[in-house]
């Protein structure tokens, strides 16, 4: 029998992903539930949108009474939550909608889970997952040049988002101890990849370079991070709900840790050879420029991915310099897809509520 999976905030860009996975490479019948704010994008999943194994409903995972109508009918063996708000910047700006969606949210969610499954029979109740998708920024960051986040790291998390999804990966664990219901967290490392909303680094560096404007690097640049390509995450997070151990957590991350700056200069120095400048401009990097530092920025985060690769076989397909080639590759070619998120064009009338 087909396996039904209920995937939260699945017009996001790692939601997206997730989706395009499943529907792509596995047998699972999926049904994306996204309340389409500003980062969703029905257009990324127009690939799949033609499956009859695909579903969508806009619904804020808010709603308790619409996520229990979707649950009865849609009987889920599983549910992946990502629905999220996830920029740093704008949890600095706005923390109420962070709280909301984040904690709130995934309480939501945990009771809908919670009701269907104490409802179902003995054995769909031992086969039904909650995989609760979250960050390696819960951790805060790290000191030294050696140590990596390991699923036991306690949590230090310096921002509005990251104490918001830090607080919603306590929730998740605290629904599986006390109500038994059976879970899974994930904690992964920076996302990058095709159909990424273009405030995120990657995309704005790529998409601001293209068009002759300042690219913006943070402090010194000396931050570092962990870059994981979208995709391997994806089938990471398909691994994990499929066979992953109840009650326990996985680190996901890329194996790729590289300063900010670093990341800059590659992404100039792939279009210089993509799409290079007019002879006189030179090179992409004159139009770097450093701006002042963000309040709270963590400095090093780094992945110890080693359960995950030990426990379910898995491991990152993609380099750093494989994924980032794709990547720019990508922006260039689908001009027409940040050109609408741009532009706002792709927020067309939402879609109806559940009918």
């Amino acid at each position: 029998m087909t396996q039904r999976i209920i995937v939260t905030g699945g017009a996001g860009f790692i939601g997206s992903a997730v989706v395009r996975h499943l529907i792509d490479n596995t047998d699972v019948s999926v049904l994306n539930i996204d309340k389409l704010t500003y980062a969703g994008n029905t257009e990324s999943l127009a690939s799949v949108a033609g499956s009859p194994r695909y579903e969508f409903q806009q619904v804020d995972i808010c709603d308790t009474e619409a996520l229990h109508e979707l649950f009865a009918r849609f009987q889920p063996d599983a549910v992946m939550h990502l629905a999220a708000e996830s920029h740093v910047d704008r949890s600095i700006d706005s923390p109420s909608d962070f709280i909301q969606t984040n904690i709130v949210g995934t309480y939501s969610m945990l009771e809908a889970s919670r009701r269907y499954w104490s409802g179902l029979a003995a054995e769909q109740k031992q086969g039904f997952r909650f995989h609760h998708i979250s960050t390696d920024e819960v951790y805060g960051d790290l000191e030294g040049t050696d140590d990596l986040f390991t699923e036991t790291t306690p949590y230090e998390p310096s921002s509005p988002y990251s104490a918001s999804k830090a607080g919603s990966d306590h929730l998740v664990r605290a629904w599986h101890r006390t109500y038994g219901l059976p879970v899974l967290v994930t904690n992964c490392s920076n996302n990058y990849g095709p159909f990424h909303f273009p405030e995120k680094l990657i995309p704005h560096v790529i998409l601001n370079a293209i068009h002759g404007k300042p690219l913006p690097v943070y402090g010194d640049g000396s931050q570092i991070r962990d870059w994981l390509f979208v995709e391997d995450h994806a089938r990471a997070l398909f691994e994990v709900v499929s066979r992953g151990t109840v009650g326990e957590t996985y680190n996901i991350g890329g194996h790729n840790e590289k300063r900010n700056l670093q990341v800059v200069e590659t992404i100039c120095e792939l279009l210089d050879e993509l799409r290079p400048r007019d002879g006189e401009l030179g090179s992409y990097k004159e139009l770097i420029t450093f701006v002042a530092d963000r309040p709270g920025h963590d400095l090093r985060y780094a992945i110890d991915a080693s359960k995950i690769e030990r426990e379910l076989g898995w491991q990152p397909q993609e380099t750093f310099e494989s994924g980032i080639r794709k990547t720019v590759q990508w922006y260039l070619e689908h001009q027409g897809w940040w050109q609408r998120v741009l532009s706002g064009e792709y927020r067309p009338e939402r879609l109806g509520h559940i009918g």
